[in-house]
């Protein structure tokens, strides 16, 4: 990191007294990266997906969804496994961590990482056009993370790779999208929404430890049974398919207040916190 790649630790470092300019120089590249560096690193991150073509972010938003089966396959393998409650509680929820590595590694498109990286653009520009793309952007993320949730879970429920005792734990995972009522489930997918946003924000400042972050975030998201749009929907998708579940629950009991949820505690509690605390330096450094 140099002066031309984060100003404001750069300037900081200028402010101190009997510093000489080889030892500013050090100092800001040892300062984390601020905020608004890190803003601007995921809103360029945004101003590309919005320029992507439909096509791409449909194939890429529909391998996501496919590989958030994977998160289900784990954590019930883990969950199938280990006998001791307090340990399989503990335990199993980092199954869970291993569709979003695979996803955010990846750079596949998900639906709760653009409840971030585009709005930041949208913040910048204020205007009609940004709307719509982030709109149509959203569409495409959304139907084709569904469709990849669906499909996963058509091939878990109508296959016998796995023996019975895994299958049921896929059901028990499953169980817990419908169980809860519309405002309970809408509360606990905008802890998700803000978590996974959350480590949308940290990642650019991680360098190394991305995969350490991306593990840490989403276990917190399993660990406090958080509803999340996409990895719920590959449990609740197996659900429905197995008899368990009826569309109507799939919809009103899961999807409607997970998908709300998840954009209120993305939006609010991440893009719009975060954009005010570095807004009017933003403004400040295009003057």
């Amino acid at each position: 990191m140099d002066k031309q790649n984060d100003p404001a630790s750069f300037n900081a470092a200028s402010e101190l007294d009997d510093v000489s300019p080889r030892q500013t120089e050090e100092i800001a590249s040892q300062s984390r990266p601020s905020a608004a560096l890190i803003h601007e690193t995921i809103r360029a991150e945004g101003e590309q997906e919005l320029e992507r073509h439909w096509w791409a972010v449909l194939m890429s938003g529909l391998a996501a969804g496919l590989s958030m089966g994977l998160s289900l396959v784990v954590q019930g393998k883990l969950h199938a496994t280990i006998s001791e409650e307090a340990t399989r509680q503990l335990v199993a929820p980092l199954g869970y961590t291993v569709g979003f590595l695979v996803v955010v590694l990846g750079r596949q498109q998900l639906f709760t990482e653009n409840t971030l990286t585009p709005i930041l653009p949208l913040l910048h520009h204020r205007d009609l056009c940004t709307l719509v793309k982030v709109a149509k952007l959203w569409g495409l993320v959304l139907a084709s993370n569904v469709a990849g949730t669906w499909a996963i879970g058509f091939g878990l429920a109508h296959t016998n790779i796995f023996e019975p005792k895994v299958t049921d734990a896929f059901l028990e995972l499953g169980r817990h999208t419908v169980q809860g009522p519309f405002p309970e489930t809408f509360v606990r997918a905008v802890f998700a929404g803000w978590l996974i946003a959350l480590m949308m924000w940290l990642l650019p400042a991680t360098k190394g430890f991305r995969a350490h972050i991306i593990v840490v975030m989403t276990y917190v998201v399993a660990l406090g049974e958080f509803a999340h749009i996409i990895a719920g929907s590959v449990e609740c998708a197996f659900l429905v398919q197995r008899e368990e579940a009826s569309l109507g629950q799939y919809a009103y009991d899961f999807f409607v207040p997970t998908l709300l949820g998840n954009i209120v505690g993305g939006t609010t509690l991440v893009a719009l916190l975060n954009y005010g605390q570095v807004a009017a330096e933003l403004d400040q450094a295009q003057d």
